[in-house]
């Protein structure tokens, strides 16, 4: 065909190519529809040249869709060379001449036409080059073929093709490549640029190709080897079944007879029989058998009957609780009462016990003691730092290392349905992005719902009602309150000197005894050298201190015994004491030797117990200004600024010769490194403050409590009981309280109080008239609405 320009006028038939894009100099074969294969046949029987455009279609594009933006823009001018039938149409033979572009592209009479536009090559490669990228081709399409058996014939004719772009025709439709990446390489004018695109696609094959076969040989190498192992065991299973080794109780078929021999409720068997079903059917070669088999040995591990219900003893409860802890009457004999309960109901025991108190106080080896004075088994989970929901509800089993939660473990590592069970640390609880722990155990803690706990991994309810549950906590400010509501609280308070003394001798010494080695022939420590430790060395709401004390003396003469130094039996006195324990540990707060004026004792509550603490004030030339120090929270700065107003209100006048306006009052609470905070503060800072004015002493043996209004009333406040007990450690002799707290007095122990002179006291005029012998001003109410001022009568 002669061209004399680079643009063909005359209208030419489109041939649309489904999946197929052909390149310069390549002859290919493609099928057409039945209307554009009759137009061919018809061009040809004329016996000329025939011509036309080949199109690729772009892809998901149907036949009776076609539209003139169905068609890339850039094909080849096609000689036809033969037209045959098919099925569905004619089947074409053609060789590309060049590339074109198709211009006024429109459909007629059910096939399209266009006017071609050459696009010529960028003939950029010398003879060298084009040499060279001929022979990576060619080597690469060996390389690639010799992967495949049976690869000689598609290889031969690729050996005497001398043309890259003869090469791209015959291969392209064998590569791995989309459509689009087809395309776009026939539409790379620069034959430098198409070809090392045709090449850079090759080598990608060629390593695709080369891992898929790696990973193949791998796969049938463990897929031989699993079939190896599947038919020696089948073999060995044989070989055993003759020998009698085998039977029901061998592999996997044992468990269908466990769980039908099982004590499992009907609804749990038949879950359990469904889970064997899919072992059983998996066969060896089931990826899910260990999974399956974890799951089963739980449900048969798990008790789910009550074997035996011991009668509870109440005497016997007693008995053991007053052997094994000394002091905490009421607590001993809230316990009483709950297992009293239990008795009445037949061991449902209808409330959660919640222990809460210092560190070192007990509450864990009470629930021990509950324990063996139940005769049950005892199983205790420290909560302390569990964040993950996880841990309580268990993880779902399709996950990688699933568990169930720790409820369930600790059921099942009772081996009973009723056991003991104590939540350790149940204030200790975080909240973090993988859940809320603590919500998850309300269903676990709540009466009305435990008798169908739902455990992620276990998947079946499981009956926890029998359960007795016992948790402890060092503090309820971080409890939620709904799980708080779940739980019956028993609140368990510091020891006072004489219960720490006599835990000490009844408890704490044959423990450490027995831990070290020794016994009394060894080693004795006197009654006063006790009294020492105890008041020199600790100072705690609990005895856990205590305790380390006196394990120090038990090596310090262990050591001793050993060395062949102690002249046996080594007696601890008092003067020995300071030589084994070095300098007194405890810095004594009470009393300072010389009272001073603006400093006042007052009492505080802590989670590890009651404290005193000093409140000291002191003024200086300035604008009237109140400092605050010591690390003092908002309701201490509150209780502050109140005690500040009232005594410029109640001494403004009284001319006690204190000028407000022109002196800066500071008021500092000691250890300033320590937070402090609560309503407990304010009649100590009043009276801090009405001592410094006056200049009048408070004596060293007087603490107080209580919060203060700006009218002057004292209100009553908490932890009576652990704040007295800390006072007592610390010397004091006559405590100032509120009066609604005297109904509060009855808890501190009966030695305690006859050491101790109690105040009751309603207002501020009371606190000072006891504390600094000072009659303070009262107001005298002016009515409303006369234009008075209230009027200060003494």
């Amino acid at each position: 065909m002669q061209q004399e320009s680079n643009e063909d006028t005359a209208e030419k038939l489109v041939i649309p190519l489904f999946e197929i894009v052909t390149y310069p100099g390549s002859r290919t074969k493609f099928p057409v529809d039945p209307v554009t294969g009759g137009y061919l046949v018809a061009s040809l029987a004329q016996g000329n040249e025939v011509f036309a455009i080949g199109l690729t279609v772009k892809s998901g594009i149907r036949l009776a869709d076609l539209t003139p933006d169905s068609f890339y823009g850039i094909g080849n001018l096609l000689q036809i060379t033969h037209v045959e039938p098919a099925d569905h149409g004619y089947l074409v033979s053609a060789e590309a001449e060049h590339r074109v572009k198709a211009v006024a592209l429109a459909g007629k009479d059910g096939h399209f036409t266009a006017r071609c536009e050459t696009v010529p090559d960028a003939e950029d490669l010398t003879a060298d080059l084009q040499e060279r990228i001929l022979s990576d081709i060619k080597s690469t399409i060996f390389e690639i073929s010799h992967r495949f058996s049976g690869s000689g014939q598609f290889t031969r004719p690729i050996e005497r093709m001398e043309s890259v772009d003869r090469i791209m025709g015959f291969v392209m439709p064998f590569l791995p490549a989309n459509l689009a990446e087809k395309q776009a390489l026939l539409e790379i004018s620069s034959k430098k640029e198409r070809y090392i695109g045709f090449l850079d696609l090759l080598i990608r094959t060629r390593e695709t190709i080369r891992i898929r076969m790696e990973m193949a040989e791998k796969v049938s190498e463990r897929v031989g080897k699993s079939n190896r192992e599947a038919m020696l065991r089948e073999q060995l299973k044989v070989i055993q079944e003759e020998l009698g080794e085998g039977g029901e109780g061998a592999g996997d078929a044992g468990y269908r007879g466990r769980v039908e021999a099982s004590k499992m409720p009907e609804d749990i068997r038949k879950k359990a029989l469904a889970e064997v079903h899919k072992l059983e059917a998996g066969g060896p070669q089931n990826h899910e058998s260990t999974v399956i088999r974890n799951y089963l040995d739980l449900l048969l591990d798990l008790p789910w009957v009550t074997e035996e219900k011991k009668n509870i003893d109440i005497a016997e409860a007693r008995r053991v609780l007053d052997s094994h802890h000394n002091g905490l009457e009421k607590v001993k004999e809230r316990i009483v009462q709950h297992l009293a309960v239990m008795k009445l109901r037949q061991e449902k025991q209808g409330s959660i016990l919640l222990f809460a108190g210092p560190p070192g106080t007990g509450k864990t080896s009470l629930g021990k003691s509950i324990a063996e004075a139940l005769g049950r088994k005892y199983v205790r989970v420290s909560l302390g730092g569990v964040r993950d929901e996880a841990e309580i509800r268990g993880h779902r089993r399709t996950y990688v290392g699933a568990l169930p939660g720790r409820i369930i473990q600790g059921i099942k590592r009772a081996g009973t349905k009723n056991p003991v069970f104590i939540l350790d640390e149940i204030d200790k609880l975080a909240t973090s992005y993988a859940g809320d722990p603590a919500s998850a155990l309300l269903e676990v803690l709540d009466p009305e719902q435990n008798s169908s706990f739902s455990d992620h991994y276990l998947e079946v309810p499981y009956d926890l009602s029998d359960v007795l549950f016992i948790a402890t906590a060092n503090s309820l400010a971080t409890i939620p309150a709904p799980l708080l509501d779940r739980m019956e609280l028993i609140e368990i308070s510091g020891y006072t000197k004489n219960e720490k003394f006599a835990i000490a001798k009844d408890h704490l010494i044959p423990e450490i005894l027995k831990e070290h080695g020794l016994d009394t022939d060894k080693l004795r420590i006197e009654d006063a050298a006790l009294r020492e430790v105890i008041e020199k060395y600790t100072r705690e709401a609990g005895v856990r201190w205590l305790k380390k004390q006196l394990a120090m003396i038990a090596r310090h003469v262990s050591e001793k015994i050993v060395s062949g130094t102690a002249e046996l039996p080594f007696v601890v006195t008092p003067d020995k004491v300071f030589s084994i324990l070095g300098k007194e540990q405890i810095r004594q707060e009470v009393a300072k030797k010389e009272p001073v004026p603006g400093v006042v004792t007052g009492l505080a509550w802590t989670p590890v117990g009651g404290e005193i603490l000093f409140i000291e004030g002191t003024f200086m030339p300035g604008t009237g200004k109140l400092t605050l120090t010591g690390q003092l929270g908002d309701v201490m700065k509150e209780s502050a600024t109140i005690s500040s107003s009232l005594i410029r209100s109640r001494l403004a006048g009284s001319g006690k010769g204190f000028n407000f306006i022109a002196s800066d009052i500071h008021i500092h609470v000691p250890s300033g490194a320590t937070p402090k905070d609560g309503p407990s503060a304010g009649i100590t800072i009043f009276t801090a403050l009405a001592s410094l004015i006056t200049g009048k002493t408070v004596d060293p043996e007087l603490a107080m409590t209580g919060e203060i209004t700006l009218s002057g009333a004292v209100l009553p406040v908490g932890g009576i009981k652990e704040k007295v007990l800390a006072a007592h450690r610390a010397g004091i002799k006559k405590i100032l309280l509120p009066k609604e707290n005297e109904r509060d007095l009855p808890d501190v122990p009966e030695d305690v109080r006859a050491e101790l002179a109690f105040v009751p006291v309603g207002n501020v005029e009371e606190v000072l008239k006891e504390a600094l012998g000072i009659e303070l001003p009262r107001i005298v109410a002016v009515p409303a609405g006369t234009g008075l001022v209230p009027v200060q009568n003494a």
